[in-house]
């Protein structure tokens, strides 16, 4: 445990990628291999289920901290993170108890079946050896809360770095339905171990934003044009009888979308497809807000299949005949998806079809249309490009049509979590209906740490009145709103919801008196809205 704590404190404490790997390197040389495995799971979202609730967390540290809960509910929104606020709070651990991580996270996970005296025997004895740190990663451990910056291809870097393989082969063993409690080190990275594994997706291939203006990219005829699609990414699986759906998530998502299940059986055997499951209806894709019906559910009834029918909007082959053919080029994959297409018709299969343009310009023209169709932009892909593995320029770029903007007033905040937990960075906005303002979004992205900083000196200077973490602060900063989508929400005091809501910029030259109204929303609503 003192090696990943100590791991998780520098990968924290550091933005740089070369600190990040060389302390993923080193805790990589010196962990067991049990450690390894776990902590891969961890960064790859693969957490234990939660054995303990927060609820038992808080009750229990405050009996051991021995405070009132008023007290420990002031020191929560201080630090704006449970996980640290209880490690703080303890008396201090001995620090002596070698357990490494597996052992703990196993014992986690035995908890599962044991009565709540038994849990928190466990829990409070863990927090009496572990020293402080170690105490905020064990605590995190349980709550699930990590939230560490390290992406899947840093890990996949280090990896390949340690075990001198090829990173795309790293990338590859780490996808899939393993489970950490049941694979070895070894295993994990066997290929003779993954080629067991019928439902293993492959890595996804992901396009970086166009910055540039198109031509940039050469000749039009050089590239493959298509709608980019607002709905879930996924993968289509078929093999050896059997039929698997992932989400770029890397979730299995096989029952919520038992239609798709059905056109999976209707497929050819050894067949990997890579596409998009939209909300879709007759010809035409639907809101994503129909889509979002589906989400989350542990059962589809056939009410919800009727209101919110699905398909899998397929742009990509990876698998062929039980081969893997991603080295070849777009255009013949193309070829073998649209013969594929055309040799097993189902209702809830479509293609993504190739845009027709003989310039740029006519794209672009193209483009602004993208709303009506329920896309976010256009996609473009190079004809002569493999299918590669994660995030890489070059090859395919994504051409997204600028965001919606609604001008909003702040008027409420509340302070982050991890390095923003001393800050006020969450804010909610408002816009008017005739004399009074109506809450719309909330948004926690877009400033800048200077900024950050001096909205945090605002909100602390101008609190009117407080709501446990929340303050409601003088209205009067602008702020420019950004969200790609818009829709009709009952939930909401304003009768909206937006999609991806983030801060644009601080409208530093408006009066709150110029902010936008509800009307204003509500006629983005008539034009752009599910």
């Amino acid at each position: 445990m003192k090696h990943f704590a100590s791991l998780i404190t520098q990968l924290d404490q550091s933005n740089k990628t070369k600190d990040k790997l060389e302390a993923l390197s080193r805790f990589f040389a010196q962990a067991s291999d049990s450690d390894k495995v776990w902590a891969i799971a961890l960064f790859t979202h693969r957490r234990p289920k939660r054995q303990v609730s927060t609820r038992q967390l808080g009750d229990w540290s405050l009996e051991l901290a021995d405070i009132p809960k008023w007290l420990f509910d002031e020191c929560y929104h201080a630090v704006g993170d449970l996980a640290e606020t209880i490690a703080l709070l303890l008396p201090d651990g001995t620090g002596q108890k070698e357990k490494n991580l597996s052992e703990w996270i196993m014992g986690l996970i035995n908890l599962k079946d044991q009565e709540e005296e038994e849990k928190k025997q466990f829990i409070t004895v863990a927090w009496s050896q572990l020293d402080r740190q170690e105490r905020f990663v064990f605590n995190k451990l349980i709550t699930g809360g990590f939230r560490i910056g390290v992406s899947q291809n840093l890990i996949s870097q280090a990896l390949a770095a340690h075990l001198n393989r090829d990173k795309a082969d790293i990338a590859y063993a780490l996808m899939g339905n393993w489970d950490p409690a049941k694979i070895s080190f070894d295993q994990l990275f066997d290929q003779s171990e993954q080629e067991k594994d019928r439902s293993k997706p492959y890595p996804f291939f992901l396009a970086h934003p166009l910055e540039k203006k198109p031509d940039a990219l050469g000749a039009l005829s050089d590239w493959q044009a298509e709608w980019k699609w607002d709905g879930i990414r996924g993968q289509l699986i078929k093999r050896e009888g059997e039929v698997f759906i992932w989400s770029r998530g890397e979730e299995l998502v096989n029952d919520k979308f038992p239609e798709l299940m059905d056109l999976g059986k209707v497929l050819s055997d050894g067949t990997v497809l890579d596409g998009e499951i939209l909300a879709f209806s007759g010809e035409s894709p639907l809101p994503f807000n129909l889509l979002q019906t589906r989400i989350g559910r542990k059962n589809v009834s056939k009410k919800i299949l009727n209101q919110a029918p699905v398909s899998f909007l397929a742009y990509d082959i990876l698998e062929f005949e039980n081969q893997d053919i991603r080295s070849q080029p777009l255009e013949r994959r193309r070829s073998l998806l649209e013969s594929l297409y055309k040799n097993h018709p189902h209702p809830h299969f479509e293609i993504s079809a190739p845009l027709q343009a003989d310039a740029w310009e006519d794209l672009g023209s193209i483009r602004e249309k993208s709303r009506q169709f329920f896309a976010e932009g256009l996609m473009l892909k190079r004809k002569d490009s493999p299918y590669e593995v994660g995030r890489k320029r070059g090859n395919w770029w994504k051409w997204k049509i600028e965001p919606l903007t609604i001008d909003g007033v702040m008027i409420y905040a509340q302070k982050g979590h991890g390095r923003r937990a001393d800050l006020y960075s969450d804010y909610t906005f408002a816009v008017w209906e005739g004399d009074q303002l109506v809450p719309f979004a909330k948004a926690y992205s877009g400033l800048t740490d200077a900024e950050m900083r001096e909205v945090d000196q605002f909100v602390k200077k101008n609190t009117k009145e407080r709501f446990g973490p929340v303050r409601t602060v003088k209205a009067e900063l602008v702020f420019e709103i950004a969200f790609e989508g818009i829709q009709d929400s009952p939930r909401h005091k304003s009768g909206i919801a937006l999609r991806f809501p983030r801060i644009l910029r601080w409208r530093r030259d408006k009066s709150k008196e110029e902010a936008n109204s509800l009307q204003d929303l509500k006629d983005l609503l008539k034009l752009y809205g599910g």
